[in-house]
């Protein structure tokens, strides 16, 4: 059993004593490992490496620090159990964090798929934990790789205090099966859905060199995780003037295609994937309408009505659906559980929140401009992550 287990960062983990959130060491400790990222320089080289060492620079967790609630007295909960996703490189380094910044020693389970960015941030961070200052931080640190089909799961699920699970609605449902110790708490990130919201008058009226910012946002937010993020608008909603959305609309996607000729990586394999795809949609889907293209980078598909569940309505390497709405009560029927990040453009976002609140949707966790669709923090699908890992210390 023991031999299909490999250490790629850290160590056996023996024994648990948990920090206060936020504590001096870990604090440190993340600054040292954000500097070494910005100028280790294979890291450079990987923007999502980059993104993680700006992340964890000094100010940033000063910043979360200071929005965590001093009325109470928290400690980590003790040993998290991450189980990371497998479509994104560096996730398990944020989920890493998130339970450091707790206060939990933390065994982590990386993809099996072998990124490099994986292999990169780890030899950075074994280079941090190697520091005499950084001993108590490796305690409580073990990056692993496992077969899924091992013991291991069921282990560490057994031991641990908290269990978060990145991933499907598929495999969250196969590691429940696995039990916790009673008092244990469990946080699941699973299945979601997104959709971006823009005015065509906004587009329409903009100055050139904002359209190419906002078909830059865009772009990052969909075409470089291939729109396999479940933070990334599968559904583009639009609003505006009737004599200026058809204008804005093909001024957006224009600036989009251009910039996607130029940086997007588009072999065959993701063109008959995304025309299989739109096939599949077009069967399955009647409120689907006729596609819009001049060639197979960019899929444009309207749709004829949202009155009905979307979350299984998803596009990949440049297929969109679109659909005008006049009014955002018509938004009612596709904000369901499963509905997380609205990003936007040219929309007031507390018109929207407050349409969250006065309806009582049960979807959108997350109001955030375009381009912001992928910047992970401890707020997340409605959680206050670091919040959760810890428990509270009642004093009275």
């Amino acid at each position: 059993m023991g031999s299909e287990l490999i250490y790629l960062a850290g160590e056996e983990i023996h024994e648990v004593k948990p920090l206060p959130p936020y504590s001096d060491i870990v604090c440190r400790f993340l600054d040292d490992f954000s500097a070494e990222i910005l100028h280790d320089g294979d890291c450079k080289a990987y923007p999502d490496i980059v993104a993680v060492g700006f992340w964890t620079r000094k100010g940033n967790i000063k910043r979360l620090k200071s929005s965590l609630g001093q009325e109470t007295l928290r400690i980590g909960r003790g040993l998290a159990f991450h189980i990371t996703p497998s479509n994104i490189p560096v996730q398990f380094i944020f989920s890493y964090m998130f339970g450091l910044l707790a206060g939990n020693a933390n065994i982590v389970r990386v993809a099996s798929k072998d990124y490099p960015q994986i292999k990169l941030l780890c030899a950075v961070l074994d280079r941090i934990l190697a520091r005499e200052e950084y001993q108590v931080i490796r305690s409580m640190t073990a990056i692993v790789r496992y077969p899924r089909e091992s013991i291991w799961t069921k282990e560490f699920s057994s031991q641990c205090q908290v269990r978060l699970i990145w991933g499907g609605d598929e495999t969250i449902r196969n590691i429940r099966e696995y039990p916790l110790p009673p008092r244990a708490v469990e946080l699941t990130f699973a299945d979601r859905y997104s959709v971006a919201l823009l005015n065509a008058d906004a587009v329409a009226d903009a100055e050139e060199q904002i359209v190419q910012r906002l078909a830059q946002d865009f772009y990052n937010d969909t075409f470089l995780m291939d729109q396999n993020a479940c933070s990334s608008p599968q559904l583009i909603l639009w609003q505006g003037d009737e004599k200026k959305l058809e204008g804005g609309k093909e001024r957006f996607w224009l600036a989009v295609k251009k910039l996607a000729e130029g940086r997007y990586d588009f072999p065959p394999i993701k063109a008959t994937s995304k025309y299989s795809l739109f096939c599949s949609n077009a069967v399955r889907f009647e409120q689907t309408g006729n596609l819009v293209s001049e060639d197979n980078l960019l899929y444009r598909v309207p749709l004829k009505n949202i009155s009905y569940d979307l979350t299984e309505l998803r596009g990949s390497f440049g297929l969109f659906y679109e659909y005008d709405v006049k009014d955002l009560k018509e938004l009612g029927p596709i904000m369901k559980g499963k509905m997380q990040t609205v990003t936007y453009y040219g929309i007031d976002p507390k018109a929207l929140a407050s349409m969250v609140l006065e309806n009582g949707w049960l979807g959108i966790d997350r109001l955030v401009p375009i381009g912001k669709a992928l910047d992970l923090d401890v707020i997340w699908d409605g959680y206050n992550i670091v919040e959760e890992m810890t428990r509270i210390v009642d004093v009275r």
